[in-house]
């Protein structure tokens, strides 16, 4: 069943927080350095195959921290004195950490081929905001207006190229609706979301580049980040020891300055 303080999990929200910047700095170290270092140092016209192998791993350890921060970020949400200023923080972060964000996947200062994570967690916020307001009316005009806003913000962060696009939202969605359910129904409903959500956006975004099956096969690598959910079964509903709260709001947009530092002095960049 859902978390509660009383339960008797191990894992505060502290220890998740930290987990999920770790496995999000391993993930963006394996995406901007080992990707770039193999893209300059082929063998024989392609990827080091042994150097590839690693960077597989590394890519799919990452996937745990999207699940972590998506489920932190309802947490969040739900707990937060001021949904104002929830959304407020998230808005200006996502400012802050564009250009590094352009600059550490792209190498330009302005790339508006794909937008930082915390635009999307920002619409993710901001839809549930939507979907709670309406739920104060009643009238039959209600699920039709709510499903509408849930559309809306898919739609936008598909167009926009926010990063996970449509899925990303929908599975900010999923863990607001199925909190405080039985666990296997959380890991059901975001595993449905994750994969076919990857998969329906790739389809959209490449089609007649690749076909639909390998896309399908590219797109189960997202279920790595089911693992995630072995944490959140051991997460205690307590808050935990935390760093102030500027160092993992910052972590974001600071990590990626410091990987592209990295990227221009070893020149794979």
């Amino acid at each position: 069943m859902g978390k509660s303080k009383n339960n008797r999990g191990i894992l505060t929200g502290a220890v998740l927080k930290n987990i999920a910047c770790f496995t999000m700095f391993t993930d963006h170290f394996f995406a901007i350095l080992v990707f770039n270092y193999m893209t300059l140092h082929p063998v024989n016209g392609a990827w080091d195959p042994q150097i590839e192998k690693v960077y597989r791993i590394g890519r799919d350890i990452g996937r745990i921290s999207f699940v972590l921060f998506t489920y932190l970020i309802v947490e969040g949400f739900v707990h937060t004195r001021s949904r104002a200023r929830y959304l407020l923080r998230l808005f200006l972060f996502a400012l802050l950490s564009e250009i590094p964000f352009d600059l550490a996947f792209s190498g330009e200062v302005a790339d508006w081929s794909g937008q930082n994570i915390y635009w999307t967690l920002f619409l993710g916020v901001l839809m549930l905001t939507c979907w709670e307001y309406l739920g104060q009316y009643r009238g039959a005009w209600i699920p039709a207006a709510r499903l509408v806003v849930l559309v809306l913000s898919c739609v936008t962060a598909f167009l926009c190229a926010m990063d996970y696009r449509f899925m990303g939202i929908l599975l900010i969605f999923v863990f607001y609706r199925t909190r405080g359910k039985f666990l296997a129904i959380q890991i059901l409903a975001a595993a449905l979301v994750m994969f076919f959500g990857t998969w329906g956006s790739n389809c959209i975004r490449y089609a007649g580049t690749y076909t639909v099956i390998y896309l399908l096969r590219f797109s189960l690598r997202e279920l790595y980040g089911l693992f995630a959910f072995a944490l959140i079964f051991l997460y205690n509903g307590e808050r935990g020891r935390q760093l102030p709260k500027p160092f993992y709001y910052g972590f974001y947009p600071l990590h990626l300055l410091f990987l592209y530092g990295v990227a221009q002095l070893t020149g794979v960049m």
